[in-house]
């Protein structure tokens, strides 16, 4: 299970300086372009990452199926046949000409109720013991603090999810669970995700939430998305049920406000 969200040992979040890397543009099969910003995680490689995806799409060219950003690239899927590659290759140059350099990190921040421990978070417990702190502890620094959504990979719509607070960081599961439910909220090292889809896992999960991360009847599929903030609200069984039940009658709206003014 070391593909999911396994994040191979170069990557190392940290800060950098990105425009001592250049973008690199380069061929990946006969129906993708990758435009790679770097080998290191940071917020400001994934603004560039951000940033030249919505300039991609504000251009609405013909033939591109697919705009898909990554910790550090942005993978841009074409219909050969429909497509003019040299109309996609110039409107990447001037997209990454575009850029500057300020990278672009959005301040929309979704707020996802989670509702922690007990069935919803077995691992909990063990969170808090291989910290030496109280469960209420691991919630309250889990909750305290904005998360950045770098990526969505593994299963779809599953959310890669950095700038968790590091005192939580918590190793994988020595054994990946075969079935994770829908909603769980995990942590692994340094990151925190939430599974989309039941799924086998080895993230140690300390909660879920009652809303639908994956419908494939909605257009978008996906609640979150990469460049999205995410702030966590812990709720308790009742609230759960509650906003469960708003979920299934398609009454719940995501709450979306600006960073740093969750109510």
């Amino acid at each position: 299970m070391r593909g999911e969200g396994h994040v191979p040992s170069p990557y190392v979040e940290r800060e950098v300086n990105v425009m001592n890397e250049t973008p690199k543009v380069h061929p990946a099969g006969e129906t993708c372009l990758v435009v790679d910003f770097g080998n290191s995680i940071s917020l400001e490689i994934n603004g560039q990452v951000q940033a030249l995806r919505s300039y991609l799409e504000s251009k609405n060219i013909q033939g591109i199926m697919e705009i898909m950003p990554t910790y550090r690239s942005l993978a841009v899927y074409f219909e050969p046949v429909r497509s003019d590659l040299d109309r996609i290759k110039s409107a990447i140059s001037e997209g990454l000409a575009s850029l500057g350099e300020s990278a672009s990190i959005g301040t929309k921040e979704a707020v996802i109720p989670v509702c922690y421990g007990g069935e919803h978070g077995p691992d909990l417990p063990s969170v808090a013991r291989h910290h030496g702190i109280t469960e209420e502890e691991v919630v309250a620094r889990h909750s305290g603090k904005s998360c950045y959504c770098y990526m969505l990979g593994f299963t779809p719509g599953f959310s890669y999810l950095g700038g968790m607070d590091e005192s939580i960081a918590t190793p994988r599961l020595e054994t990946p669970r075969e079935l994770i439910p829908a909603g769980s909220v995990g942590i692994a090292g340094k990151q925190t995700g939430i599974y989309p889809i039941d799924s086998p896992g080895g993230w140690q999960l300390i909660g879920r939430t009652p809303l639908a991360m994956y419908d494939p009847s909605k257009d978008p599929a996906t609640l979150l998305d990469a460049g999205l903030w995410v702030r966590f609200r812990p709720i308790d069984q009742d609230e759960y049920d509650e906003i469960q039940a708003k979920v299934r009658q398609g009454s719940y709206a995501l709450e979306i406000v600006e960073k740093g003014e969750m109510s």
